[in-house]
């Protein structure tokens, strides 16, 4: 699920991948405007499935932080205001979800950018964070 939402750089919120074209991306904002534009290659564009969070030993995949968020919150949005929260504030949130997470290069802009984008995507409905092959190896284990 989270290969087809996009973070573009300069843009605020996240955006759902439509379609593509010959030099562009067709994104639809996730909020309820449901607003479409395109995106252009010279724009920095990410999936959020491409994304991790540096550990002590290690980098942990973007969706497996947001689901250790969900389940911190009960899948409901984070308890933490992030523009009122102070930086020791918002690692010690940070780190009731992921306890070994680097915290010198993890900076508190990346945790608020963490909570935004984990409240924009449980305000809008989307929750189910494991795509269908992280669903299959959990059932594995």
């Amino acid at each position: 699920m989270l290969k087809n939402i996009l973070s573009i750089s300069g843009k605020p919120g996240l955006y759902k991948l439509v379609s593509q074209a010959k030099n562009m991306l067709i994104v639809e904002s996730v909020t309820p405007d449901k607003k479409r534009m395109p995106a252009y290659g010279n724009e920095r564009i990410t999936s959020l499935a491409d994304i991790a969070i540096y550990t002590d030993d290690a980098e942990k995949p973007l969706k497996e932080v947001l689901e250790a968020i969900k389940e911190k919150e009960n899948g409901a949005p984070a308890t933490i205001d992030t523009k009122k929260a102070a930086a020791e504030e918002l690692r010690q949130y940070l780190s009731e979800v992921l306890p070994d997470f680097d915290r010198d290069r993890v900076y508190p802009n990346d945790i608020k950018k963490l909570i935004t984008w984990y409240n924009i995507l449980v305000n809008n409905g989307i929750t189910d964070f494991m795509d269908d092959e992280g669903k299959e190896e959990g059932k594995e284990q």
